[in-house]
């Protein structure tokens, strides 16, 4: 049996770097980009902030049951897997406890929101990827962030590591990691 890894944070954390770096330590690795399960539908999918809220949050749902479910397919071939996505809050402990696998970790990387800024500045400048638009900013995303219950999982502050130092880090802190 294998392992499911949950990396959350901020957009522009660095989520996805920090995920395929972990993913790729492991002789078995898989990187799973939540984010992919609404770009399948060719058609009808609604996102939080759209004006049907009720239909957001039930495709939201949709798109964590999937990618939990995705995870534990692999975790049950041997493979360690790594979901990245924006879950936060109790919708942390919703996927984690989806999980049929037992070693399951949580890491949630928190740099500094002068850094986010930063990041989602040189991304938006580099591939003109828009993370904060609409109102939703950096400050409101860290709110979210903080809603996940601190009783579990590895909160990790990367405003000044490399993903290479945080993938080091969160490999030497894995117990506190853990989810049990």
């Amino acid at each position: 049996m294998g392992s499911v890894w949950l990396i959350t944070g901020a957009q522009a954390a660095g989520k996805s770097t920090v995920a395929d770096l972990l993913a790729r330590r492991h002789e078995r690795g898989v990187h799973i980009r939540g984010g992919q399960f609404y770009r399948w539908a060719v058609r009808g999918w609604v996102q939080v902030g759209d004006a049907d809220a009720e239909e957001a949050r039930r495709l939201l749902d949709l798109r964590y049951e999937l990618s939990s479910t995705v995870a534990d397919g692999f975790a049950a071939a041997g493979f360690t897997t790594v979901v990245q996505d924006n879950i936060y809050g109790a919708d942390v402990d919703r996927f984690v406890d989806r999980l049929r696998c037992e070693e399951r970790y949580l890491v949630v990387l928190r740099p500094s929101i002068e850094i986010v800024e930063r990041r989602d500045a040189e991304r938006q400048r580099l591939i003109g990827k828009v993370a904060y638009r609409d109102g939703f900013t950096p400050v409101l995303n860290d709110e979210l962030v903080a809603s996940t219950r601190r009783e579990f999982g590895l909160r990790l502050d990367t405003s000044a590591q490399t993903p290479e130092a945080s993938v080091d880090e969160i490999l030497a802190r894995r117990r506190e990691a853990m989810v049990r």
